[in-house]
């Protein structure tokens, strides 16, 4: 069972959103296919075996508003920006869900090279064949929220690359929201849409955050269309506010010999859900997913994987970390799917977990479905606390009990840090986990051996 009492008190959000609506027909229609679904299926519940450890009634127990339309200056988000980013980068900039022409920057890009507002690439003839074409060709309207995004969504980032074509800077997206409308909660709804043309290469940088007190929601899709040959490299940040709800998904079709990679980093925001869904969809293709969330308080972290081998020769590689305080909870559910004809596969799965206090917890659910007989399948998950002999050599030389909590905490996520290939990227989020080291806790070392 799900819960759909919520859905009904959006019909007069979708009217308006509808009403509001100068895109093609057929967007039109897909909102209408997927606000009728999301009646249906509503929001789902620890019920639904995909959420089971994950209680999102607080989500389904409010009643989300659309934002009212407002400004932000560079000031207020500059916390939010890479301190030390390549002026080149080119940089959309969304607020409380709308499109920030004056926050953003796409200058010098190269020739055929399209980064819009998805609200400004549906009015142009000259994008909307290509977004018709692929809007809502990845994402699946069975998923609850994937159907409320798609019935409600207004704005978004475009993105496309012409086949042979290399973008040398960065692409970075920054959806911010404020606490403009004072104590109503409100909703947003990001849509993004990438399409990598053949033998192409792009590196985007996807950025959530917010300065609201109030628990707002930030439901976002991303769908990625990558074709044959084509180097996809992809980052998200979630610095949400820590009431905040932040439901995301990202939907991945990879052509042949296709390479994409991806690394979300949590760290911060009430309730955070983080889906994959990756379709391997021709030979050869190489898809890395890498994690790395921070919780602590009562926060809840939800990590969920599906990459779905469906043709032969492709390899997958997955590594997510996390580092779990006080009451914080996480999840992590990674799935592989090695269909029949999928040979000479190559799939790697690990989750490890670091929980710094007794009431922390996290569960894990490594899951392998291989019809195929020639693969090699791997999967492994770890959850323990700091070292205690690590700690007590750290003291002995002179380290407080903090500072040595806190240079192990910081060597686990490195690891996954040095994955970052954009410098200032892995540098802003470097310094973030260091400021957020010290307030990691006091808690005892558990010795369970």
């Amino acid at each position: 069972m799900t819960q759909v009492a919520s859905s009904t008190a959006y019909a007069d959000c979708f009217d308006e959103v509808q009403r509001d609506f100068s895109g093609p027909v057929r967007i039109a229609e897909l909102q209408r296919r997927a606000f009728d679904h999301f009646s249906l299926v509503g929001i789902p519940t620890t019920k639904v075996e995909e959420w089971r450890f994950t209680n999102v009634s607080p989500i389904a127990q409010t009643t989300f508003q659309r934002p009212v339309k407002t400004s932000a200056s560079a000031s207020e988000i500059q916390p939010f920006v890479t301190n030390d980013a390549d002026e080149a980068d080119h940089t959309l900039v969304f607020v409380n869900g709308a499109y920030a022409e004056s926050l953003s920057s796409t200058k010098g890009l190269e020739d055929g090279v399209v980064v819009s507002s998805l609200a400004t690439a549906l009015a142009s003839s000259t994008h909307a064949e290509v977004i018709e074409a692929h809007l809502g060709s990845a994402a699946d309207l069975d998923a609850g929220f994937t159907a409320f995004n798609t019935a409600l969504l207004t704005d978004g980032a475009f993105i496309r690359v012409p086949k042979n074509v290399v973008v040398a800077a960065a692409v970075r997206l920054l959806f911010i929201t404020t606490s403009a409308d004072g104590d109503v909660a409100t909703m947003t709804h990001p849509r993004v849409l990438v399409v990598a043309g053949e033998n192409s290469q792009l590196r985007l940088v996807e950025s959530y955050a917010g300065t609201g007190s109030t628990g707002y929601l930030t439901n976002t899709v991303v769908e990625v269309i990558s074709e044959a040959n084509a180097v996809v490299d992809h980052y998200k940040v979630v610095r949400e506010s820590s009431t905040a709800n932040h439901i995301g998904s990202m939907h991945l079709r990879l052509g042949r010999a296709a390479n994409f990679s991806s690394h979300t980093i949590t760290l911060d925001g009430g309730i955070v859900r983080n889906d994959v869904h990756a379709l391997l969809d021709g030979e050869g293709v190489t898809c890395t997913l890498n994690g790395l969330y921070i919780a602590n308080g009562k926060r809840l972290v939800d990590n969920h994987t599906t990459i779905h081998h469906a043709q032969p020769h492709c390899q997958s590689y997955e590594l997510y970390k996390g580092i779990l305080d006080d009451e914080a909870h996480a999840v992590f559910n990674g799935k592989i799917i090695v269909a029949i004809d999928a040979q000479k596969t190559d799939a790697k799965q690990t989750n490890k977990a670091l929980l710094l206090s007794e009431d922390a917890q996290i569960n894990t659910k490594p899951e392998l479905e291989i019809f195929a007989d020639d693969v090699k399948c791997t999967h492994g998950a770890t959850v323990g606390q700091l070292d205690a002999d690590a700690l007590f050599y750290l003291r002995a030389r002179g380290l407080g009990l903090e500072q040595a909590r806190s240079v192990l905490v910081h060597a686990f996520a490195s690891d996954l840090l040095n994955h970052i290939r954009i410098e200032s990227v892995r540098n802003q989020l470097n310094e973030l986990l260091l400021a957020q080291l010290p307030n990691s806790g006091g808690g005892a070392v558990y010795d369970h051996g």
